[in-house]
């Protein structure tokens, strides 16, 4: 089926979301009846990848991908977007399959990119929320985004989300072959090669909602892996960005 926008793919990783992933998926194609969907299944043993085999034999519009173990995120989606790409798709989204991204909220999503090569799903622009997150975790995320905003002078409020949409061309031109990074650092590493390669990227407010059902996938050593990752990359780019900073042409008292 075809979106004003072309063919829509939505990339949604899983590992033991066997509760989730049914509703979520449904609840997507009913909010994008236009759209398809894509499971990413890293051999979960709670029987996810069987559960979205059934729901592909049932409806045409949903795929699975199964591999063979346990990658991480940034993995699941890169392959998701190499299966996207390859099967002539013009749109591809990420979404989580715990049910925090409303997939009632992508059509904001959609029409967002439009006017734009990346749109991200915020939850720290105005109108973004979180919901049933303890105080500690929003902590965290803010201030993960504000030390990203500064080591990479990333113009972006919530570059760690993992809401998003991409043009194909977009992803096309971020070089994906050479990305290493999982987790939240995974959603740095794109949203900051879009910035670079000078793309359109937007944000637009979501409302993300804390899982309820399984568990988290969160851990300290995602968490550290971005930190270290991005410490990294800022310093690395520091040299260019003094440079051009020295070259912005500095306001001053007209002269005769």
């Amino acid at each position: 089926m075809t979106h004003a926008l072309g063919r829509v793919l939505v990339v949604v990783p899983t590992y033991d979301e066997a509760e989730n992933i049914e509703p979520v998926v449904s609840r997507l194609l009913a909010a994008v009846p236009d759209a398809e969907a894509l499971v990413v299944d890293d051999a979960s043993p709670d029987g996810t990848g069987e559960i979205a085999d059934r729901m592909a034999a049932a409806d045409p519009r949903v795929s699975v991908l199964h591999r063979t173990g346990k990658e991480g995120l940034g993995a699941a989606y890169l392959a998701g977007f190499s299966w996207a790409l390859e099967h002539g798709y013009d749109v591809v989204v990420e979404m989580d399959a715990d049910g925090s991204h409303p997939p009632e909220q992508l059509p904001d999503l959609l029409q967002a990119l439009a006017d734009a090569d990346l749109v991200l799903g915020s939850r720290w622009v105005q109108g973004g929320r979180v919901v049933n997150w303890p105080r500690t975790r929003e902590v965290l995320s803010r201030g993960g985004n504000l030390y990203t905003r500064l080591a990479l002078g990333l113009p972006l409020r919530d570059a760690t989300g993992g809401y998003r949409a991409f043009r194909a061309g977009t992803l096309r031109t971020l070089h994906l072959g050479e990305v290493a990074s999982q987790g939240y650092c995974f959603q740095v590493d794109l949203a900051w090669r879009a910035v670079r390669a000078g793309l359109r990227v937007a944000e637009v407010p979501i409302t993300f909602t804390e899982r309820e059902r399984g568990s988290s996938k969160m851990s300290r050593s995602i968490v550290l892996e971005a930190l270290w990752r991005v410490t990294l990359w800022g310093a690395a780019d520091l040299p260019r960005r003094l440079l051009r900073a020295a070259r912005r042409p500095r306001a001053g008292r007209a002269t005769a």
